[in-house]
C-alpha cells in the first residue's frame, strides 16, 4: 500500500507547458502542454503512482531479496527511493534539482552509501529529467535505476511508434517474459511483436504478460500516437531497456514507457548481487550521468 503523506510540490512553467514535480520520490505528477494534461493522475483503482524512479533496482529481485558479502537483504520492487522524500538542492525559473542521500535507514537495506539526484529542465520541447548516481563511499557502488513515466490514453485507440537512431524499427521486436510462477523476474522466454510501419497497436490484451520488456538498445525514441497518427507524447532515450506497461486485465486509461538501466532478475537467481544482469558499477569517487526527455 503506498502510504500517503503530506507533499510538497514544485511548479515550472513557460509559454507551452507546465510541470509539477513533488519532493516525495522526486516525482512528476503533472505535465500539462497548453493545458492538456500528459500524465496518469495517479487513481488509486488502477494504480496509484505517476512517474516513481527506480532505484536501487529496476523491477525485482528473485524472492525479493539479494545476497551480498555473505549476507542476504530484504527489498522490495522497484526499491525504496520512490517512497522517500527527496531534498529540492538548486531551482531556477527553468529547472529543479532534488537530492536523496543514503543514511542508516537505508543502509540497512541495501548496503551502499549513494547521492541521488534528479534533475527536471523545462524548455519549448518538454522536459528532460536527468539522474545522477555518486559513489562517496570507498568501496564499489552497484545499483540500478529507471523510470516509470504513465501517459494517459485510450489503450483502445491508441499506437506506440518505435525509433532507432531517427528511423522507424522494422521487422519485429524481441521482448524479454515475465515468469508465471508470481516471482516478478523473467524467464528463458522471448516474445516477438510484429511491427507495421514501426508501430504497435495497443490494447487491453497487449498486456495480459504484464510487461513489455524489450533490452539490447532495440529502440531509443517511443511515441504514443492516436489511431488517426494524432501524437499524444514522445519519450527519447538512451537507455539499454525500456519497459512497456499498463496493469494486466484493467483496460487501464494509461500506458508506461520507463527507460531502464537494469531489469530485474532471471526467475531462480540466487547468486550474488554482483553477479546480476545489467547492473551497474561505480568505483569510489565515480559518477553516473544519464537522460531521458518527453515531449
Amino acid at each position: 500500500m503506498i502510504r500517503e503523506v503530506p507533499t510538497v510540490e514544485h511548479t515550472l512553467r513557460n509559454s507551452t507547458y507546465e510541470l509539477q514535480v513533488s519532493e516525495h520520490g522526486a516525482e512528476i505528477r503533472s505535465l500539462k502542454k497548453h493545458g492538456k494534461e500528459l500524465m496518469w493522475q495517479a487513481d488509486p483503482r488502477f494504480w496509484g503512482r505517476t512517474s516513481p524512479i527506480l532505484f536501487p533496482v529496476v523491477g525485482n529481485f528473485y524472492g525479493k531479496e539479494f545476497r551480498y558479502e555473505g549476507r542476504t537483504y530484504k527489498m522490495s520492487q522497484h526499491g525504496f527511493a520512490r517512497d522517500r522524500d527527496f531534498k529540492l538542492i538548486n531551482a531556477s525559473e527553468k529547472g529543479l534539482l532534488f537530492e536523496l542521500e543514503s543514511n542508516e535507514d537505508t543502509l540497512a537495506a541495501y548496503p551502499f552509501e549513494f547521492v541521488l539526484q534528479i534533475g527536471y529542465q523545462l524548455n519549448e520541447n518538454g522536459v528532460t529529467i536527468s539522474w545522477t548516481v555518486k559513489n562517496p563511499a570507498e568501496k564499489e557502488l552497484l545499483f540500478s535505476i529507471g523510470g516509470h513515466p504513465a501517459f494517459n490514453c485510450d489503450l483502445g485507440n491508441s499506437k506506440l511508434a518505435f525509433f532507432k537512431d531517427g528511423a522507424p524499427v522494422s521487422g519485429n521486436l524481441k521482448s524479454g517474459v515475465l515468469a508465471n510462477d508470481g516471482s516478478g523476474c523473467v524467464c528463458d522466454r522471448i516474445d516477438k511483436y510484429a511491427l507495421e510501419n514501426g508501430q504497435l497497436r495497443l490494447s487491453k490484451e497487449l498486456f495480459d504478460i504484464d510487461t513489455i520488456i524489450l533490452e539490447d538498445r532495440q529502440v531509443d525514441e517511443v511515441a504514443l500516437l492516436t489511431l488517426d497518427n494524432e501524437e499524444q507524447v514522445r519519450v527519447r532515450f538512451d537507455a539499454p531497456i525500456v519497459g512497456i506497461w499498463s496493469p494486466a486485465g484493467q483496460n487501464a486509461p494509461f500506458v508506461c514507457i520507463e527507460p531502464w538501466y537494469g531489469r530485474c532478475d532471471r526467475a531462480g537467481f540466487n547468486k550474488e548481487l554482483s553477479e546480476r544482469e545489467h547492473g551497474n558499477r561505480l568505483n569510489p569517487g565515480e559518477i553516473f550521468e544519464v537522460s531521458y526527455s518527453i515531449s
